[in-house]
């Protein structure tokens, strides 16, 4: 067997055995997971026992999973946050860029470097890889404000970077003319135009046309994501940058809890990022660090230059914007690991003869050092992030449950998305519960579980793409909507999600007999839902809140659920009011996480909503009416009439959301009968309060 070795199913298959056992190792040493492999890298790699060499197979995979670091955190930017906090973002960047440059060049005059040579020695330290980033994500911290802050600016910062060393390049080879100048920026420019305006623009076609065919929808992502990488060295610029922007350009087309994000996720944590990290390790050279005095003495400057720029970037936002001492140094975790642009600016530098091998040596053992320390400061100041962010929301009522009734097959995709976005929605940790109700006599329903089970084992298949759990029921009862109540008491179920097709069967009912008997005789948040195409192309909701909606005890947890969808599918809120006070219900929203506006309309009458506000909706238009169940506060006859004039429309998709109940025994008796609004009033303001 020849080592280093050179049979790809050995390579790949020691690599693997890497990715399993160091980070058990690491688990067991109390140090972050995503050490292990760096660690692995410097023991195999070769400058170390050499099993393995840094060869054009090792370079590919790890920078895939270099990519796919930058493009999952494009992917998980806070569009509403990054908004709200861009400024601090913008300051962030131009002080994690400016600090360490502006030392980077003192350091570097210092060692008696020429000027340019000097300024290739500030890019260095000035630019930072989101090492960490996984460890933030995973911990389910990724939009805090800090979290936030600390990606925007990176994307400022190593875009900075980029620049300069194509700046640097042209200076080195004497092309600084007005025409390199106008290419530089035109080419940057329309290249993030591109990427930010046409690719949006084709995923919303192709994601319309897939029919959620999962393998199609990742490919897809996959050509986005290499091609933007790609077309980024085309003008000059590293692919990472690329990378980032189809992240953001593919923000709110692929929202967290999917079955494509959990994708994307897991083959970049279970291979393509380990051999990047692996590929890191490998670079790093022990025997460096005892070659020689004045090599130690370099690489310090060098290593104590860069922490310190990031120290106070990372400290000076925290101060400036009033960020907790935990929030401080998650930015810093987060900004402290030099790796890509790092190492393509050494390697660049070195190549135009503008740094010596010394300087490459002590960068690598930089790039080493500091890709330990950021994921080892991210993953432990995250959790104390989660940790606190957790007591924040702690509350002893209930677990949120949410029940999904299953009756087409069809329609269970467009439904367990919406259970997806529901759960995060609402924080909660359970299962989701797929229910399938069996309308038949106790002896006769043998072949019809059957046939049930087989399509609740199709949800248990789609969910576990989204790496959801879920518990089955299934029920037989001589009334599906009986079924479905005592399927909700038995499990204790706090949310319902059921889908209507539009057609009414029995009369003068409201959706037909089983939705309607179901809503009768529940008080659990329920949301019936009409979706024609994935929610992911949404580009706006429409809420429609009518006259005393606000009197309701669920009206601001509803708000809150309605903002945190719009926030996941990155779409604005257009709240129409019926015949009400604007002033009370942007005050209570104002209040309400998350942080997001609702840009308020005053109706004045029903028929003004159907006649003017309707008629624009879109077939990207999400609507969502605010209801009231019959005899309850807000209840109005037109909310029994609204549902099928939305389902009339034939465009737009909606969902009708009647908010948590007085208790059950309170509001049992109560259904049907005519209630003084004096006593409604009175009632739920001391259940708000």
């Amino acid at each position: 067997m020849k080592i280093p070795l050179q049979e790809p199913v050995l390579i790949f298959g020691l690599a693997v055995l890497i990715f399993l056992f160091f980070p058990i190792l690491m688990g067991k040493l109390r140090i972050p997971a995503i050490i292990g492999p760096i660690v692995a890298g410097i023991i195999i790699g070769p400058n170390g026992l050499e099993l393995l060499a840094r060869d054009s197979t090792i370079e590919l995979l790890g920078t895939v999973g270099l990519l796919f670091i930058m493009f999952i955190a494009g992917l998980e930017l806070d569009f509403e946050g990054f908004k709200k906090y861009r400024n601090r973002s913008i300051l962030f960047g131009l002080l994690s860029f400016g600090i360490p440059f502006i030392l980077g060049i003192i350091v570097g005059l210092w060692l008696d470097l020429s000027v340019l040579s000097a300024i290739v020695f500030g890019t260095i330290l000035s630019s930072h890889t989101l090492l960490g980033y996984p460890a933030v994500s995973r911990l389910g911290v990724s939009k805090n404000k800090a979290v936030t802050t600390a990606i925007g600016g990176t994307l400022l910062t190593d875009t900075m970077a980029m620049l300069l060393l194509a700046i640097i390049t042209g200076a080195s080879e004497g092309n600084l003319s007005f025409g390199f100048w106008m290419y530089l920026i035109l080419s940057t420019a329309l290249f993030a135009a591109g990427i930010l305006i046409i690719t949006p623009f084709l995923t919303k076609w192709f994601f319309k046309h897939s029919n959620n065919e999962g393998a199609l929808e990742f490919n897809f992502v996959m050509a986005v994501l290499f091609v933007a990488g790609a077309l980024s060295l085309f003008i000059g610029l590293e692919p990472i940058i690329g990378a980032f922007l189809a992240g953001l350009a593919l923000n709110r087309y692929i929202y967290d809890h999917g079955p494509l994000m959990n994708r994307i996720r897991f083959t970049a944590n279970a291979l393509f990022i380990p051999f990047f990290l692996l590929s890191v390790g490998m670079l790093m050279d022990l025997r460096v660090l005892v070659s020689s005095p004045g090599a130690l003495l370099v690489t310090a400057l060098i290593l104590i230059a860069g922490i310190i720029g990031k120290i106070f970037a990372s400290w000076i936002t925290s101060k400036v914007y009033g960020y907790s001492k935990v929030e401080n140094r998650v930015i810093f975790g987060l900004s402290i690991s030099q790796a890509a642009a790092t190492l393509a600016t050494t390697l660049v530098g070195y190549r135009i003869g503008l740094i010596d091998q010394q300087i490459v040596n002590a960068v690598i053992v930089i790039i080493l050092v500091t890709c330990i320390m950021g994921p080892y400061l991210s993953e432990k100041y995250a959790r104390k992030l989660a940790i606190s962010q957790d007591k924040a929301v702690l509350d002893e009522t209930l677990p949120e449950r949410i029940l999904i009734p299953l009756a087409n097959p069809n329609t269970m995709e467009s439904l367990m998305d919406a259970g997806f976005i529901l759960k995060k929605a609402i924080k909660t940790e359970e299962p989701l519960y797929p229910l399938t109700v069996v309308q038949k006599d106790l002896k006769q329903a043998s072949q019809e579980v059957t046939h049930a089970e087989r399509m609740l084992g199709h949800a248990v298949i789609y969910a576990s793409g989204a790496d959801v759990p879920v518990k089955l029921l299934t029920r037989v009862d001589q009334n599906i909507g009986w079924g479905i109540e005592r399927a909700a008491t038995e499990e204790r179920i706090t949310t319902i999600i059921a889908g209507w097709d539009g057609v009414i069967e029995g009369g003068k009912k409201v959706y037909g007999k089983v939705i309607d008997n179901f809503l009768e005789h529940t008080y659990q948040r329920s949301l019936i839902t009409n979706i024609r195409q994935p929610l992911n192309t949404m580009e706006r909701v429409i809420l429609i809140l009518p006259n005393n909606v606000l009197y309701k005890p669920g009206f601001e947890d509803a708000i809150s659920i309605v903002k945190s969808i719009a926030s996941q599918l990155s779409t604005k809120i257009s709240g129409l009011v019926i015949r009400d006070d604007l002033e009370i219900y942007e005050n209570v929203s104002g209040q309400v996480h998350p942080n997001i506006k609702i840009e308020f309309q005053s109706i004045d009458s029903w028929k003004s909503l159907y006649e003017s506000d309707l008629n624009h909706v879109k077939s990207t238009d999400l609507v969502i009416l605010l209801s009231a169940r019959r005899g309850t506060v807000a209840w109005h006859p037109e909310l029994e009439a609204l549902p099928k004039k939305l389902a009339s429309l034939n465009r737009g998709s909606f969902i009708v959301f009647y908010p948590t109940e007085m208790k059950e025994t309170d509001i049992r008796g109560l259904r049907g009968t005519e209630i003084p609004k004096e006593l409604l009033f009175k009632a739920d303001y001391e259940v708000l309060t």
